[in-house]
């Protein structure tokens, strides 16, 4: 055989794949439009990246006004703000309830700008076909509305910008809503500058038509792209597994796997199993019923329609003769690949026919993740605890992972019961006690609203494909399942070395409805973020290792409180007891050294501090921590807005008057981040850092007093952005 190119390239991702040859530099990383256009980069790792979701959400832990009208602070009665970040990044998703709170206020880089839905000029009569407004900056299917989506506006139309980002609502009635961005270390390789949003000139056109194609078959076909393709049929037996595809081609990616059964065979094919295996791992990294993995919870077509799931990486397809499921995300392997199908214990099912594609890799193994479909089944929710969908520190024998979180398939309830909706998604990233991501609702997060007034709908990223009105008009068991779906894209969730994916059932950790869930992950078992140092501001010993110094500061004090978990107490019992924690407060500047791994692409600090004090906001500068004489270069703002008091405002009209009640939750414990640029810290063992706090004297609202300001610290943990260092097993 001739060492033509493509045995060249072979031969290389073997050398990749045996880790003989490694990556120089992390992957690139997709931003703005690029985040979705180069889908196919799904699987890459996203190093020096930190994706987190805010939301209106109840401080208290409740479910007060089903989490809606808690705002950071107001500025004025239609400038209530629920978003306020510094520094560089972009916005990739907002969702909102219908038109309430527009017209929203986005405010970038300092510059107002006024986004509504055409539905507010007379919010009380509802007007089917509304649209966001300047419609020439959202257009479908990027930003469809409440007849779409049954009951919810939603955009993923990316937002960027270059100093600073806020969102306020207007008007204050149910103004309920969450939102998903991206912050960037900098000196990150990004695949293209973050540039400041215009909302004057339309997204790629092609954003649009990326949307547009959900439901079709977005592959690259076999013979184009070095594409292959194996296909077969088989005959499941009863509760007994069969191996359909099995591969040894070498480090490949997967780009489709398309099933297909007999009509009449559907509810049983729901229930068969699906399983992947990469590699030859000791245990698969796909293991779901097929419904739930494909995002329909059961193939059950009340309707008739022609699509149960018509979304960009899932499709289930109904024909008069068979049904039709298709996977889209892209799973890359190594040496070897497996998909197994086991019978579902009532009955055979005969005559599947499947097809695998799949095209050559050839980057190194460390820029990517194996694609993970994990299922749990949750026959009895914990009262007083959420829902734990995924924690990778027990996934396949390792405690590190590094990757993203790109979704969820979820069964909410097998008896048409929707008041479990009303549960939050809470999700902690690489040791974080707080929610890096904190939602309003199982429905908000699956893209609907209000229930989704009972209906069904299927969009590129979200839907709610099955389940019955309710309960009294399912037309049978099958019909009383309800299933949702999330998939995320651009707005995925990078981690460096842990993921736990929790969901609220009920609106205080209360149902008790019987749920089955799968979190889609990509994950290489090795961390890119590497726990390089720890100080813990208080312990005189650990101050004094570190050179801590902040001449301002308070004494040492206790605080006895909280993170934002969920409910105090649930039924007389409490949930989640108080702790004990100290630190320190000042007016000042701090200053102390950090030992970091020389070989990074950048530094995350993340604080401890005390939420009680608000929009607690300081320059960072930062230093080699090897000279006499410190050289100091600034390295951004950090700034933490808001605190564990809001002012809620929900007046009972739509066009009622802005309220000003003010609500303190006993939740003050919360951990926050900030991004340390690599050209500060690379090829450094240590960095000294500086914190000099500037006030920002930001009242709750207008007239309100102004409390005591300053900066909280109670303990910094200093990580490395690393590329993963990952081999395979013999």
């Amino acid at each position: 055989m001739g060492a033509g190119p493509l045995n060249l390239r072979r031969l290389g991702a073997c050398l990749l794949a045996t880790g003989l040859l490694a990556a120089a530099e992390p992957p690139v990383i997709p931003v703005g439009a690029d985040a979705y256009l180069k889908w196919e980069r799904w699987p890459y790792q996203r190093i020096g990246t930190r994706a987190y979701m805010r939301s209106t959400y109840d401080r208290s832990g409740g479910n007060e006004a089903a989490d809606a009208s808690h705002y950071l602070y107001q500025l004025r009665d239609d400038f209530n703000v629920t978003l306020d970040v510094a520094g560089p990044g972009v916005l990739y998703f907002v969702r909102y309830n219908h038109w309430h709170g527009s017209p929203w206020h986005y405010e970038v880089d300092g510059a107002e700008h006024l986004v509504e839905e055409s539905n507010t000029a007379d919010p009380a009569h509802e007007r089917p076909g509304s649209v966001f407004l300047p419609e020439i900056a959202f257009p479908r299917p990027v930003a469809p509305t409440w007849a779409e989506t049954r009951g919810a506006d939603l955009s993923w139309v990316p937002i960027g910008f270059e100093q600073s980002f806020r969102m306020a609502y207007s008007r204050t009635h149910y103004g309920t809503g969450y939102y998903i961005f991206d912050q960037y270390v900098g000196g990150a390789r990004l695949s293209q500058p973050i540039s400041r949003w215009d909302p004057e000139a339309a997204p790629p056109a092609a954003l649009a038509r990326l949307f547009a194609s959900a439901g079709s078959d977005i592959a690259p076909p076999a013979g184009s792209e070095e594409v292959r393709e194996d296909s077969g049929s088989l005959d499941l037996p009863r509760g007994g597994p069969a191996v359909a595809w099995s591969c040894r081609a070498g480090p490949s990616m997967v780009r489709a796997v398309e099933m297909s059964v007999p009509r009449e065979s559907a509810l049983a094919f729901s229930h068969a199993r699906i399983r992947m295996c990469w590699d030859g791992r000791a245990e698969p990294s796909i293991d779901s019923p097929i419904a739930l993995f494909f995002g329909a919870g059961i193939f059950y077509n009340r309707d008739n329609r022609e699509y149960l799931v018509k979304s960009f990486p899932m499709v289930v397809r109904y024909s008069p003769d068979r049904v039709y499921v298709s996977c889209y995300f892209p799973m890359p392997f190594f040496r070897s690949a497996e998909m197994e199908l086991v019978g579902p214990p009532e009955k055979p099912v005969r005559d599947i026919r499947w097809r695998v594609r799949y095209q050559a890799y050839t980057d190194p193994p460390d820029q990517v993740g194996y694609f993970h479909a994990t299922y749990r089944d949750h026959p009895s929710p914990e009262p007083g605890r959420d829902l734990v969908l995924l924690d990778t520190t027990k996934e396949e024998g390792a405690a590190e992972w590094s990757g993203q979180f790109v979704g969820t398939s979820l069964i909410f309830s097998h008896s048409a019961v929707l008041t479990t909706l009303e549960g939050d998604p809470r999700f902690f990233f690489d040791d974080s006690l707080t929610p890096q991501a904190q939602g309003t609702g199982t429905e908000e997060w699956c893209g609907g609203g209000d229930y989704w007034g009972g209906k069904n709908m299927t969009l590129p990223f979200a839907g709610h494909p099955v389940g019955a009105e309710k309960a009294e008009l399912a037309a049978g068991p099958e019909d009383g399942i309800e299933a949702a779906y999330r998939f995320l894209l651009g707005d995925l969730m990078p981690f460096g070395r842990n993921a736990r994916i929790q969901l609220e059932h009920g609106g205080v950790d209360e149902s008790t409805e019987h749920y089955e869930t799968v979190a889609y992950w990509y994950g290489l078992p090795a961390p890119s973020l590497v726990l390089s140092d720890e100080l813990s501001v208080g312990d005189t010993t650990s101050e004094k290792r570190h050179g801590y110094r902040s001449p301002d500061a308070t004494q040492a004090q206790d605080v006895t409180s909280r993170y934002e978990w969920g409910p105090d107490t649930l039924n007389g019992k409490e949930c989640y007891p108080a702790t004990t924690d100290r630190g320190r407060s000042t007016t000042g500047s701090s200053e102390f050294v950090l030992n970091i791994d020389p070989e990074n692409y950048g530094v995350l600090l993340r604080r401890k501090l005390d939420y009680a004090i608000p929009n607690q906001r300081a320059e960072v500068s930062v230093a080699d921590a090897s000279g006499a004489s410190p050289q100091w270069q600034a390295a951004g703002i950090w700034y933490t807005a808001g605190s564990n008091t809001c002012v809620y405002s929900n007046p009972e009209s739509e066009l009622g008057a802005t309220l000003h009640v003010v609500e303190t939750s006993n939740r003050r414990f919360r951990d926050d981040e900030f991004l340390v640029p690599r050209n500060l810290t690379r090829g450094r063992s240590s960095i000294r850092i500086r914190i000099h706090f500037k006030p920002l004297p930001v009242p709750l609202y207008p007239e309100y007093p102004l409390p005591p300001l300053a900066w909280s610290e109670m303990h910094y943990s200093c990580y490395s952005f690393v590329v993963p260092s990952f081999a395979l097993r013999p």
